[in-house]
C-alpha cells in the first residue's frame, strides 16, 4: 500500500455534517467526537453481549483460557480464532475511519500510533476487560490532553508511557483487571 500510495498525508472527506443541536456545545464537543463516543458506547455493549452470551463467544472464551481443552471439547479453534481476527480487524477500521474523520487527513503510519496508543489503553484498564478497556483509553486521553495542556505536546507520550510504567508496577493486572493466583 505504501508504494501504491503515498507516505504524505492526504485529507480525508468529512464523514459527518456538524451536527445543528450540536451549536450549543460546539466549543466543548465536535460531531465528530460526539460520533466516536456513541460508537465506542454501542461496540463496547455489542461487543460485551457477543462474548458473554452468544455460542462463538463462549467459544471464544473457552479458547482464551485453555486452547487444548477447547479442542478435545469439540470447539473449532481455528474457526474461532479467525472469527476473533475477523471482529478484531472490523473494530480497527471502524476505529481508522472515525479517527481519520476527526483528524481530517490520514497517512500510512497512522494506524501504528492508535495501536500502540489501544495496547496502552488495554493494559491500563485490564486485560481480558472490554469496559477496561475503554476506561484505560479514558484514563490515556485525559493524561495526554492534561500533559500537552499544562506542560508541552513534546512531552505527550512520555507521560502516557509513564502512566503505564505506573500502572504495571502499582497494578499489574490493571485498573479493571482481576488478579489470578495459580495454585500449584
Amino acid at each position: 500500500m505504501l508504494l501504491a500510495q503515498t507516505s504524505d498525508f492526504l485529507s480525508f472527506p468529512t464523514l459527518v455534517d456538524e451536527f445543528s443541536f450540536m451549536e450549543p456545545v460546539s466549543h466543548i464537543m465536535r460531531s465528530s467526537e460526539l460520533l466516536i463516543v456513541a460508537t465506542t458506547l454501542v461496540s463496547t455493549v455489542l461487543l460485551t453481549l457477543f462474548i458473554k452470551f452468544s455460542r462463538m463467544g463462549k467459544a471464544m472464551r473457552a479458547t482464551a483460557q485453555d486452547k487444548t481443552m477447547a479442542m478435545l471439547l469439540g470447539i473449532n479453534i481455528n474457526r474461532v480464532i479467525s472469527v476473533t481476527f475477523i471482529i478484531g480487524s472490523g473494530l480497527a477500521a471502524i476505529g481508522g475511519v472515525l479517527i481519520s474523520n476527526h483528524i481530517g487527513q490520514i497517512n500510512f503510519y497512522i494506524g501504528f500510533i492508535a495501536g500502540i496508543k489501544a495496547f496502552t489503553a488495554a493494559v491500563l484498564g485490564g486485560i481480558g476487560s472490554i469496559p477496561g478497556a475503554v476506561l484505560g483509553g479514558l484514563i490515556l486521553g485525559w493524561t495526554e490532553s492534561f500533559a500537552t495542556g499544562y506542560v508541552s505536546s513534546d512531552y505527550e507520550d512520555v507521560f502516557a508511557f509513564g502512566l503505564l510504567v505506573f500502572i504495571l508496577i502499582f497494578r499489574p493486572a490493571g485498573i479493571l483487571g482481576r488478579t489470578t493466583t495459580d495454585k500449584v
